[in-house]
C-alpha cells in the first residue's frame, strides 16, 4: 500500500513521482513524452539494504546452478545446501530436474528450472513443451526467457503469445511462472513494456536476468519493475548478486525473490539467518543420489 505520493519537478525539467510504501521511497522520473528516464529506491526506516527482522532472507533465495558444466555431484551439493539453509528453491537446467526432485522430496525446497534459456529465441510452442516436460519431471517453478528480439522489434503480440503459452501450461499444473526480461539488453521503456506484458499474461513474477548477457540485477531496475507491476506479483532479482549487502539492497528496492549462486555466502554473512538446523549433517555428495 502506498502511504505517501508526491510529484516534483527535477532540476533538469523532468517530472518525478516519489512514492513511499512500507518504509521504502521509490523515485521515478519521466521526460515530457512520459518515458521513464530514471528510477531508484531507498529505505527510510533504516539504511538502504536493511530488511525488517521478520523477513527470512534465506526463504527468498533461489539457490542457483545453471553452468553448462554442472555435474550430478555439484547438483547434489546444491540440493544439500538448499535443505540445510531452507532456501526457497534450487534453480537448475532442465536436465537436472529429476535428480533435484528426488533429492528434495519431503522438503520445503521447490525445484525451479529454466525454459527458453538463455536466449529466449525458441518458439512459443517449444517453450510450452519444455515447460510441460519439466513439470512432468518434478519442477514446481518455471523461469522462462521471453522473446527478446520480438520485444525490441515492438512485436508485443508475439511476446504476449510466447508468455501466455508457458503460463497456461504451468498454471494448469498448479505451479509458478517467472518471466525473465533480460534487463541488460533493454531500455527502460522496453523494461516497462516487458513487465506489463508479463503481468497481463498472468505471470507470477518478473525477473531481471539470465546472467548470460552481461549486466545483472540493479536497484534501479528492481525499483522500476516493482513500480510497473505493482504489489500483486513478485519481482525476482537475478544476476550479479554476490553478497548479503547486494541482496538486502535489492529487497529494499522491491525484490521478493533473489536468484544467486552465492546463496550460502549471502546467508553465512547474516548471523542468526546463517545457522542451519542442528540436525543438518553433511554427507558425501556422491552418496546423496
Amino acid at each position: 500500500m502506498v502511504e505517501q505520493e508526491e510529484k516534483i519537478k527535477s532540476v533538469t525539467g523532468e517530472t518525478c513521482v516519489v512514492e513511499v510504501s512500507n518504509g521504502v521511497k521509490v523515485k521515478t522520473c519521466f521526460d515530457n513524452a512520459g518515458h521513464v528516464v530514471s528510477a531508484g529506491a531507498e529505505r527510510l526506516t533504516s539504511t538502504i539494504g536493511v530488511i525488517p527482522q521478520d523477513i527470512s532472507l534465506a526463504g527468498m533465495i533461489d539457490h542457483t546452478l545453471l553452468k553448462p558444466d554442472a555435474t550430478p555431484d555439484k547438483i547434489a551439493q546444491l540440493c544439500f545446501e538448499a535443505r540445510k539453509y531452507h532456501f526457497a528453491s534450487v534453480c537448475v537446467n532442465p536436465t537436472h530436474v529429476k535428480l533435484c526432485a528426488d533429492l528434495l522430496r519431503d522438503s520445503d525446497v521447490k525445484v525451479c528450472t529454466v525454459i527458453g534459456f538463455p536466449l529466449g529465441a525458441t518458439s512459443a510452442e517449444v517453450k510450452a513443451f519444455e515447460a510441460r516436460n519439466a513439470l512432468d519431471n518434478g519442477a514446481t517453478e518455471i523461469d522462462m526467457v521471453l522473446n527478446i528480439g520480438a520485444l525490441k522489434a515492438g512485436d508485443n503480440e508475439v511476446v504476449a503469445k510466447d508468455i501466455r503459452g508457458v503460463v497456461e501450461t504451468v498454471h494448469a499444473a498448479g505451479s509458478l511462472v517467472k518471466v525473465i526480461i533480460e534487463t541488460a539488453l533493454l531500455t527502460d521503456e522496453e523494461k516497462v513494456i516487458a513487465c506489463l506484458l508479463a503481468k497481463e499474461a498472468g505471470a507470477d513474477y518478473v525477473k531481471t536476468s539470465t546472467g548470460f548477457s552481461g549486466g545483472g540485477a540493479t536497484v534501479h531496475d528492481i525499483a522500476l519493475m516493482r513500480k510497473t507491476v505493482g504489489p500483486t506479483i513478485g519481482v525476482k532479482a537475478s544476476g550479479g548478486v554476490h553478497s548479503r549487502e547486494d541482496a538486502e539492497a535489492l529487497v529494499a528496492a522491491g525484490a521478493t525473490r533473489i536468484g544467486a549462486s552465492a546463496g550460502v555466502k549471502i546467508i553465512q554473512a547474516g548471523g542468526a539467518d546463517a545457522k542451519p538446523p542442528a540436525a543438518a549433517t553433511a554427507a558425501p555428495v556422491s552418496k546423496a543420489y
